[in-house]
């Protein structure tokens, strides 16, 4: 078998990881998985739509062009965090620039009781070990090549847990900033967030732009929940129109643990998130709700998949998308009750909209079911805007661009009415109607 073609992506990637320093380097077993990454994304390439998880995205463009490693001017450019705040998100922060910690930007003074929130590189600092699981991670499928470049070269990230028993009252953020810097940039972020037994968070991420410029970000998050523990995820990602971003979520749920995942994805020029979850523990439960409004030539693909594999576990996910223009969305959902995972139930919906003649969305949902009494559904539309409900606000005197801009904000909006914060929910719908086409 042939070996891939080298392309300037790789090349400058590999060029980056031999010029920077590491926070953990001199850690063995860390160095070791960084260089065993390192050789497989170097001897895999990008992969091509031939592989079946990127069959719908072309990866073409992005491997002609080239990275540097890294932003000189990231932790100490002016920055104003003000214009990127939420309603009622005024707890614990951490904030990146360009996958830079800044503690400046960050709030991490007087912690609530029971949550530790610390940056990565300072975690590696200290007692590195019990991150080994976590960052020891290799990446043997053959569409995981941006999960083996982060678990390469992340030079930074969150490491956030929350003792036993602990409810966190106020929200913790994330914020990742993207700002311009000299030449196109690549940036890495890791994250480990583990909730002990009966402990409770709400984790709020967002991904927003200083201004317009050409980045490559990847993130991975491990995510573990302990028993009975619960965690709400909001992730609002907003980056700048010429950006890259790679996300690559795993979730892992013991006895009696729920996570309610919800996200919005509005910019970006190429989107990916591949989100893994396992319900491993009886009575475990997973939500998540996602809308992704594109416009112009965006591409944003969400890769899902939940395995059912303990008794009476159960997840809903409920997903929307708009494509306006020459934009194209991608969405698969795949869900496996396995055996032995016996009175699982398991639902998945996706709904889209196009807008174009010439955009472009492509659903896929997936259901294998190898266990007894399980309750099971999945469906995905692909349509445009009800004619019927057009002519009944026109009807009513509303002018056809604000009739379609009325019943697209309302076909996104439904995904998060369960939100409890009604503060971030708004704040959430006014973002849609201001990204969403008006005409």
């Amino acid at each position: 078998m042939s070996e891939p073609q080298r392309t300037p992506f790789v090349d400058s990637l590999l060029e980056a990881a031999a010029q920077v320093q590491l926070p953990g380097t001199g850690i063995g077993w860390l160095d070791a998985a960084r260089r065993e990454n390192l050789q497989a994304f170097a001897a895999g390439g990008l992969p091509d739509t031939r592989t079946e998880a990127w069959k719908y995205t072309a990866l073409r463009a992005l491997g002609q062009r080239r990275f540097a490693a890294g932003d000189a001017t990231a932790a100490t450019r002016p920055v104003d965090v003000a214009g990127f705040a939420l309603p009622g998100i005024e707890g614990p922060s951490l904030v990146f620039v360009n996958g830079v910690f800044r503690a400046d930007l960050s709030q991490v003074d007087h912690l609530p009781a029971g949550l530790s929130l610390q940056p990565l590189s300072q975690a590696l600092q200290g007692d590195a070990e019990p991150l080994r699981f976590a960052l020891s991670r290799h990446y043997r499928e053959g569409g995981d090549v941006f999960a083996r470049l982060n678990a390469a070269l992340a030079g930074d990230g969150v490491v956030l847990r929350v003792a036993a028993g602990a409810r966190v009252d106020q929200p913790v953020r994330l914020l990742f900033i993207g700002a311009p810097a000299e030449g196109a940039l690549a940036w890495h972020v890791r994250h480990v967030v583990e909730l002990g037994e009966g402990a409770e968070l709400s984790l709020v991420e967002q991904h927003v732009s200083l201004g317009a410029h050409q980045d490559l970000g990847t993130q991975v998050a491990d995510i573990v929940l302990r028993k009975g523990a619960t965690l709400r995820h909001v992730t609002l990602q907003h980056a700048s129109e010429g950006s890259a971003l790679v996300r690559h979520d795993s979730v892992h749920l013991d006895a009696d643990a729920h996570a309610a995942m919800y996200v919005m994805e509005l910019g970006g020029s190429l989107v990916r998130h591949d989100l893994h979850a396992v319900l491993a523990g009886d009575r475990s439960r997973l939500d998540t709700r996602g809308v992704f409004a594109l416009r112009g030539r965006q591409h944003v693909d969400t890769q899902m998949s939940i395995r059912h594999q303990a008794l009476n576990t159960a997840s809903e996910s409920v997903w929307r998308g708009v494509a306006d223009e020459r934009s194209r969305g991608v969405f698969r959902g795949a869900i496996v009750v396995a055996e032995g995972a016996d009175g699982s139930d398991a639902s998945l919906s996706s709904k889209n909209l196009l807008l174009s003649g010439q955009a472009e969305i492509d659903t896929k949902p997936e259901l294998e079911i190898y266990a007894d009494e399980v309750k099971a559904a999945h469906g995905a539309t692909v349509g445009q805007l009800d004619e019927r409900s057009l002519f009944y606000l026109r009807s009513r005197g509303i002018p056809l661009a604000e009739a379609r801009a009325m019943l697209t904000a309302a076909f996104c909006r439904a995904v998060f009415d369960g939100l409890a914060d009604d503060g971030l929910r708004e704040h959430i719908n006014n973002q849609l109607m201001t990204h969403l086409p008006s005409a």
